[in-house]
């Protein structure tokens, strides 16, 4: 498990690059951390690192958005936290992004767990405090 710990915003483009570039031959995401943790922002640097020029925003409503990056094609977005069942997660044919080998950042991903493939990385956010984030990367 690889950590890190931003101590403001400014150090969150370098951590997504990490994030990316230690992950290469990853597609899967999932975001975890409480309400405010900062998983869209996270998402935010990470699409800023893919150079992607649309504005990156929470999925809350849409449950998915999609982002074009001149370096790697498609970028999905998601966030199930309004979902209630896992079957809702059918209606927006989320088996078709999660295997389409595009990079995928899906926020609530708890809510379809025994809908993720079986390899990912596990992005755990962890607020210390109101400036602090710990960022925890785990492959699985």
């Amino acid at each position: 498990m690889t950590k890190y710990i931003a101590n403001k915003l400014e150090d969150l483009p370098e951590i997504a690059k990490k994030i990316i570039e230690e992950n290469l031959d990853q597609r899967i995401f999932l975001l975890e951390g409480e309400m405010g943790a900062g998983k869209t922002t996270l998402t935010k640097s990470i699409c800023d690192y893919f150079e992607v020029k649309e504005n990156v925003c929470s999925p809350t409503f849409a449950i998915v958005n999609e982002y074009l990056s001149p370096k790697v094609g498609k970028i999905f977005h998601f966030d199930f936290y309004r979902i209630n069942k896992e079957e809702e997660a059918f209606d927006i044919g989320i088996e078709e992004y999660l295997y389409s080998g595009d990079y995928c950042f899906l926020e609530w991903s708890q809510k379809i767990k025994n809908l993720i493939p079986s390899h990912y990385v596990k992005v755990i956010i962890n607020e210390i405090n109101n400036k602090h984030r710990e960022i925890k990367i785990e492959r699985i």
